[in-house]
């Protein structure tokens, strides 16, 4: 089931009256209801979230810290994860049973998680292990929804986020002399190309056709790139960063893994969304930077340094559409319901799927 299936099954329609209050009742609505709840309630805010979303939000981060907060945070009975479905489906498996995960809006997904469903996933890996046999590990970006994180745990892989993955690929390959990357290929290539995998030793596994896209022998094959893309990040081009360097010659590009492998190499720094942060907190006053990843961020770490000339690589760039789904009026929508005792939105893992998914996530969570 995808995240619209299951918008369609389990979502409800926005009141109007959210759509018409003013801002100030929408915010005065929320801090009442996080006054009146205090620690029984915890609101996680993703990077990419809107600022009047993030205002609300107890603890900011990318989607794995977020979840091991809310699995950290037991006196929390409410978990109004203000992210994208996935995201909620991770912290519904970490927590424990009596917390409640809510999504203020079901429609809010992840066009990368949707790339890979189960179906797909199952239906490559027989024909993969018809071509390789029993040669492949699956791994799974975070990025992904909890069937296939526990496709991955059931047959002995684990997940990755976008600051370990190098290190989380370089232990595939001590269990297998191949690996099936899902389900961002920009991210897969990455990596590999930076642990010295040559990009003609990487194929594509294409889900709509359900073939290999490679030429040359198989037996060179050492990753499998599952053909899916972060609909944000693959929208940086070559182009961009030659417009940058021809108008700011001084100016550092830095980009998120996400990114196509050419834009990659063509940039100063790449890493996961907490490295950009990081790297544009440190780095020196007057210091100039356009970075490459979702306008929400961008936009915060543009205000945050105003000693510094920050830019968007892309300045045409729009923000992740289904992360901007999470509004105010969504938000207040949700903390109202449970304040009336209600449990709207609700996400919820069902078993075996949580337990494979966990043991995924554990076995990258055992590797500091």
């Amino acid at each position: 089931m995808n995240i619209f299936q299951i918008a369609e099954k389990q979502a409800s329609i926005l009141p109007e009256k959210y759509r018409l209050m003013s801002v100030k009742e929408l915010e005065d609505r929320a801090r009442e209801i996080k006054n009146r709840f205090g620690n029984r309630l915890f609101i996680p805010g993703h990077h990419y979230q809107k600022d009047e979303v993030i205002q609300f939000a107890d603890a900011t981060g990318d989607s794995l810290k977020l979840a091991q907060l809310s699995q950290e945070n037991t006196e929390a009975e409410y978990i109004v994860f203000c992210g994208v479905h996935f995201m909620a489906e991770t912290a519904d498996i970490l927590t424990s049973p009596r917390q409640k995960v809510i999504l203020p809006d079901m429609r809010a997904g992840c066009s990368m998680a949707d790339m890979a469903d189960i179906s797909q996933t199952e239906r490559a890996w027989t024909k993969l292990q018809n071509m390789f046999g029993d040669t492949m590990l699956p791994l799974t970006y975070v990025n992904s929804t909890a069937a296939i994180k526990a496709f991955v745990g059931r047959h002995g892989g684990a997940t990755v986020t976008s600051s370990n993955a190098e290190k989380m690929v370089s232990w595939a390959f001590e269990q297998k002399p191949r690996i099936l990357f899902l389900p961002d290929q920009h991210l897969g290539r990455n990596t590999a190309y930076n642990l010295g995998i040559a990009l003609r030793e990487m194929a594509v596994w294409n889900p709509i056709t359900d073939q290999l896209e490679y030429e040359g022998d198989l037996e060179d094959i050492k990753v499998i790139l599952w053909k899916g893309h972060c609909s944000v990040h693959e929208n940086f081009t070559i182009q961009n960063v030659q417009e940058v360097r021809e108008q700011y010659p001084d100016m550092k590009i830095i980009v998120h893994p996400e990114c196509r492998r050419e834009v990659v190499e063509l940039s100063d720094m790449a890493g996961s969304t907490n490295f950009i942060i990081d790297a544009i907190e440190h780095s020196e006053p007057g210091s100039s930077w356009a970075i490459g990843t979702e306008m929400n961020l961008v936009k915060r770490i543009i205000a945050l340094h105003q000693d510094k000339k920050i830019i968007s690589l892309n300045p045409h760039m729009c923000p992740c559409l289904t992360m901007n789904r999470i509004d105010l009026p969504h938000l207040v929508w949700s903390l109202e319901a449970i304040g009336e005792g209600e449990s709207q939105n609700l996400v919820q893992v069902e078993e075996p799927t949580a337990a494979y998914a966990k043991l995924a996530l554990d076995r990258m969570l055992e590797r500091p």
